[in-house]
């Protein structure tokens, strides 16, 4: 498993490194697929000491990926902390796999979508400030819906297995699904 480490706001001493091997590489043992992890460290000034560091984890589970999010008052708290719920998201993923093999049908499973966040400037304009790239592979609608969950998203861009195209995937108030199919004017 190839293992990033990224810090923002502060430097990822060696201790830090080690910890964050240690905790994040027994998820291997878990998923023999994964095949890459990408670690992100922010610090943060708030008042509040329980979200000073926030610390983020993608896996890349051939082509699946499953990412968690965590805060805590250290950086150790977090990793701690992301490292349960990337666990609960594996029991979770290798569950629907297991049943998956059995017959039952998967009722949501998806890949990643970009994620674009855009920011205000000076005049008031928005502009993008963060453009994320991943690769793209075909999946079925229930798929889709599968990775979409996984990720935590409430939309999710996927190429369809079904008619080889961009289909977007996205949540509804209604806690149901809506799927936008999109055609050239």
């Amino acid at each position: 498993m190839e293992l990033e480490i990224f810090g923002k706001n502060l430097e990822v001493s060696e201790a830090i490194q080690t910890y964050i091997q240690k905790k994040i590489g027994r998820l291997a043992r878990y998923l023999s697929r994964l095949s890459e992890a990408k670690v992100e460290i922010h610090e943060e000034k708030t008042k509040s000491p329980q979200h000073r560091f926030t610390v983020q984890v993608t896996l890349n589970c051939k082509g699946t990926l499953l990412r968690g999010e965590e805060k805590g008052e250290n950086i150790y708290v977090a990793v701690d902390a992301v490292a349960e719920v990337l666990t609960r998201q594996i029991e979770r993923y290798k569950g629907k796999l297991y049943k998956k093999g059995r017959g039952v049908s998967l009722a949501r499973q998806a890949s990643v979508s970009e994620e674009v966040t855009a920011g205000e400037d000076a005049e008031a304009l928005p502009k993008v400030v963060k453009v994320k790239r991943f690769a793209v592979k075909p999946m079925s609608v229930p798929e889709a819906v599968e990775q979409m969950e996984l990720l935590g998203h409430d939309f999710f861009l996927f190429v369809n297995a079904d008619n080889d195209r961009l289909n977007l995937l996205y949540r509804r108030e209604s806690d149901d699904y809506g799927l936008i199919e999109p055609e050239l004017a």
